[in-house]
């Protein structure tokens, strides 16, 4: 069977066009898929409170769950937008969640996973941003921080971001630092990289080697994902 990669949904609310194409597609997936793998940002903002206040993706969690019955294998690799995931995709999904980058031997071959908001490295502000948000302080504070403070940081975060993409895009050619990471992946001994949150969509391998670089775009506007068969990584557009 197939593997799939998804990445950057950024769902907010369950009457947008993403939201209700992403419940078609994860039900599409029951029976046929092996393993899915969330490559970040399936979120616009998710926290794992003890008690969930996000009930607006009760619908994706539920369809997630059911995906998991159907026996699909769920991996997690946190983005910047959904981190400290809690109990509900560890208990009641099962999920396997990773908080950074990991190698996984898949299908014969090795490939370096990543949400892919460490890759570049240039980017200091935001490195700063992410050691505050990861750390294990503030997972703890998660338990004890009232979820209506935590929607407000989550307005503010969201305003930034959009703001800070665009000018990041303007300042950074993000293809060409996806390659040259990939460079240095390919000199660790893996075969491939897949990544996602430059929300560029493209599958090409690295010049002068069968190394794959899979960039996954996005399931906002551009709705693609990546799928794995038989040792072969491709580019879909969910249509």
């Amino acid at each position: 069977m197939r593997t799939i990669f998804l990445a950057d949904a950024h769902l907010v609310a369950p009457t947008d066009r993403n939201y209700r194409l992403l419940l078609q597609f994860l039900h599409e997936l029951e029976g046929t898929t092996e393993t899915l793998f969330i490559m970040g940002d399936l979120f616009d903002f998710w926290l794992g409170f003890p008690s969930n206040p996000f009930s607006q993706f009760e619908a994706v969690i539920g369809a997630l769950q059911s995906l998991v019955q159907s026996g699909c294998r769920l991996v997690y690799f946190e983005g910047n937008h959904d981190f400290h995931l809690g109990i509900i995709f560890r208990q009641r999904l099962g999920a396997e969640i990773h908080t950074g980058p990991a190698v996984v031997k898949l299908q014969g071959r090795r490939l370096f996973l990543c949400h892919g908001d460490q890759i570049n490295r240039r980017d200091h502000g935001y490195r700063l941003l992410r050691m505050l948000l990861h750390n294990r302080l503030t997972a703890a504070a998660v338990n004890h921080v009232p979820p209506s403070l935590a929607l407000r940081i989550r307005n503010r975060l969201q305003r930034a971001s959009r703001a800070d993409y665009q000018a990041r895009a303007r300042r950074w050619d993000y293809r060409e630092i996806i390659r040259a990471f990939a460079g240095a992946v390919r000199e660790q001994g893996c075969d491939a990289l897949v990544t996602g949150h430059f929300h560029l969509a493209f599958c090409e391998e690295l010049a002068g080697s069968p190394f794959s670089i899979l960039s996954l775009g996005d399931w906002m506007e551009q709705f693609t994902y990546g799928e794995m068969t038989d040792g072969t990584l491709c580019l879909r557009t969910y249509a």
